[in-house]
């Protein structure tokens, strides 16, 4: 193990397209490292060919992450270090590596992020947004009864997820029938030549789609429900605090009275 960097397992996050999307502190890391743990070892090898980068690679995917603990302990027990690295972006995003790094804290080594290129930051970075909160929940589900379970379930949060190629036009179509009135941004070959980052209504999405090439991982981030403030909110308000209700109280019966979001009503309640 080289001097200069020190014991534990390194998540490394490496580029989502664009290979010019690596740290220096990265590079380094991938290069000084006893052994790169790669989620996909050809996926992997062209980046370090390109950075000219020697390091021995192991695989750990979904299906040996458990298999592969040991193998791992034992390298840290020699004080030897890891990368650990998936497909692309930021590890343990929608990526295996947590059965990892719960063994690997249970010993007592360090786990140390290097931070970088992420798809969802790539996202939300290029997008108008009203309110900085979202939920990211990874890929959606294949059944479309738990699609519109999930999306119902969080319509006033701003949900952040991944979908396939092969499945994002079944997937919008499924939230459309769900939350016909939302808006949505989805993000397609993020960082590459052709990225295309685009926001509108679901309706015109799947168009659009339907007419042009599927192609690489898209990111997509489902808009709120818009919030309507035009029941006469104000006079409602004072009504009920002439009743020596406190404002979370009238908040929560705003809210399950016309369909609204309860914080958005709490704010206003705070305006008297």
């Amino acid at each position: 193990m080289d001097s200069s960097i020190e014991l534990g397992l390194y998540v490394v996050a490496t580029p989502i397209g664009n290979l010019k999307d690596i740290t220096l502190r990265a590079l380094e890391v991938l290069k000084k490292a006893d052994i790169i743990a790669a989620e996909d070892t050809r996926q992997t090898s062209v980046l370090l060919d390109k950075y000219d980068i020697k390091t021995k690679l192991i695989s750990y995917h979904k299906f040996n992450e458990t298999a592969r603990i040991e193998l791992f302990l034992s390298y840290l027990r020699k004080n030897k270090s890891i990368a650990l690295v998936s497909d692309a972006g930021t590890p343990l995003i929608s990526d295996p590596g947590a059965v990892l790094i719960d063994a690997i804290k249970k010993e007592g080594f360090r786990v140390i992020p290097i931070v970088g290129p992420s798809a969802i930051l790539a996202l939300l970075s290029a997008i108008p947004r009203q309110d900085e909160d979202f939920k990211f929940i990874g890929f959606l589900p294949k059944n479309k009864n738990q699609i519109s379970e999930i999306i119902e379930k969080n319509e006033q949060e701003n949900l952040v997820f991944f979908e396939s190629p092969k499945r994002i036009i079944a997937a919008l179509e499924t939230i459309e029938k769900t939350c016909p009135d939302r808006k949505i941004a989805i993000g397609r070959e993020l960082t590459k030549k052709f990225e295309e980052i685009k926001v509108d209504t679901i309706q015109n999405i799947i168009e659009y789609y339907k007419n042009n090439p599927l192609k690489g991982e898209f990111a997509v981030l489902l808009y709120k429900k818009e919030v309507k403030l035009d029941i006469g909110l104000d006079k409602k308000i004072k009504k009920l605090k002439e009743l020596d209700l406190k404002d979370k109280q009238i908040a929560s019966i705003l809210a399950q009275l016309y369909d609204l979001n309860k914080n958005e009503v709490y704010k206003k309640c705070l305006e008297y």
